[in-house]
């Protein structure tokens, strides 16, 4: 079950805040939409990059709720599922992706070529 007090996800990404008690808005909220899957893989990175970092800062200082460490490790396992399937589809993300090696350093080599 997720806190009542804190935001699903894309809502705290558009937002800039997890945290419902902390949230005070200071203009337009906006959504994001992408225009292909591509985008979307890209967005789904995002907001669960933004709730897994905004989830840790909270634990910086309540490093023992119990809740809040389950949730981050939901979002944190959601944001891998994103990233394996975005590289899958479009190429590395990072210099650490797992599609680079110490056998391979020709970073253009892994993405598709253009027709």
């Amino acid at each position: 079950m997720i806190n009542d007090n804190i935001f699903e996800p894309y809502q705290g990404f558009i937002r800039g805040n997890m945290f419902k008690n902390l949230y005070d808005q200071y203009g337009k909220i906006y959504d994001v939409k992408p225009l292909n899957e591509q985008a979307e893989l890209l967005t789904y990175i995002d907001v669960y990059t933004f709730a897994c970092i905004d989830l840790k800062l909270y634990l910086d200082i309540y490093e023992d709720d119990k809740e809040i460490i389950n949730l981050y490790n939901m979002y944190s396992a959601e944001l891998k599922k994103y990233m394996i399937e975005y590289e899958n589809k479009y190429g590395p993300l990072t210099e650490n992706s797992m599609f680079l090696n110490g056998d391979n350093w020709n970073w253009l080599s892994l993405f598709p070529k253009e027709v």
